[in-house]
């Protein structure tokens, strides 16, 4: 799967699922600090989903109704590096296709999984 890692996700993250097989392009190595509109920009241009722990995406999606090809907001606090990476990677395969153009919410509990209009 092709993916955009904002800034706030862990590099050792990007790295596992690199060596799982998905295409991910790193904010923090390449655009270290960019605004959210242009990290957004960035990932619909490569057409991909773009992973994030950041709320205000919420905001960019919804509120200012911008377009996207998928947001994942993870909201694994508590969570060590090896277990958002194997849970990351576990919903990513099993959820793959329902991801693209859809804002989703992960959570140690649950997932949930919005349609974009």
């Amino acid at each position: 799967m092709r993916l955009v890692a904002d800034g706030n996700i862990h590099r050792l993250v990007v790295q596992y699922l690199r060596s799982v097989g998905h295409e991910i392009m790193s904010i923090a190595e390449e655009h270290a600090t960019i605004p959210d509109e242009s990290v957004l920009d960035l990932a619909n241009h490569n057409q991909a989903i773009l992973l994030t722990s950041d709320k205000d995406f919420g905001e960019l999606a919804y509120r200012q109704n911008l377009v996207h090809c998928g947001i994942i907001l993870v909201r694994l606090a508590g969570q060590t590096t090896e277990q958002k990476s194997i849970i990351l990677e576990k919903i990513l395969n099993t959820h793959g296709d329902e991801l693209k153009n859809s804002f989703t919410v992960i959570t140690p509990d649950q997932i949930r999984i919005r349609k974009s209009q």
